[in-house]
């Protein structure tokens, strides 16, 4: 009796099907198992460090709302309330040329009404950023600079940050003000020392 010459699709001479296609499900399974580990093995070692804004480098050029890969982007406005002057006239709050210092959309600066203005005693009031708002577009930190104390910034929130191996806005920032920082300190303060390593 004669052996039928094998195809590249046939299971070997003295193999049943059955046992062919139970060794070819084994070893797609072991392989699966070492891509998944691999993988994990990959992100864990990456999310080690996270890509983090330098407040102290920061021109508030835009980009940070349009280069980043979501929308809204992950970069977010923050306060650093132990700077601010509680004004009635906010730099980040009001348009430069508002007819009125009040909360009407007209006079505020924040294209997202993302900035949130509440009456504390006369003459002091709190701003609060409403980040769900906030598209990262840094015109609020640019009016803060220019025309106050510069009490707010912008941030990557990792909570929303996809944590790209090459920041898209990191890229294209002018001032170089993305870097990798550690898991286990991910903020860079305005004003504190790690800001300006």
């Amino acid at each position: 009796m004669t052996t039928p010459p094998q195809t590249d699709n046939a299971p070997p001479a003295g193999v049943t099907r059955r046992q062919f296609l139970q060794n070819g499900l084994w070893g797609l399974a072991v392989a699966a198992v070492g891509a998944i580990t691999g993988l994990a093995a990959s992100r864990s070692s990456r999310s080690s460090h996270f890509w983090q804004l330098d407040p102290a480098k920061c021109v508030q050029c835009g980009r940070c709302e349009t280069a980043c890969v979501l929308t809204p982007s992950a970069v977010k406005a923050v306060h650093a309330y132990a700077l601010c002057g509680y004004c009635k006239l906010c730099g980040g709050y009001h348009q430069p040329q508002a007819q009125r210092i009040d909360t009407a959309a007209e006079n505020q600066l924040c294209p997202a009404g993302a900035l949130i203005r509440t009456f504390i005693e006369d003459p002091f009031y709190e701003y609060t950023i409403n980040e769900e708002r906030c598209i990262g577009c840094a015109v609020c930190v640019k009016g803060c600079s220019q025309f106050g104390n510069g009490s707010l910034f912008l941030q990557v929130r990792h909570d929303r940050c996809v944590n790209c191996n090459e920041c898209a806005i990191a890229r294209v920032c002018p001032a170089g003000a993305y870097r990798r920082v550690p898991a286990d300190h991910p903020y860079l303060l305005k004003g504190s020392p790690e800001a300006h390593a």
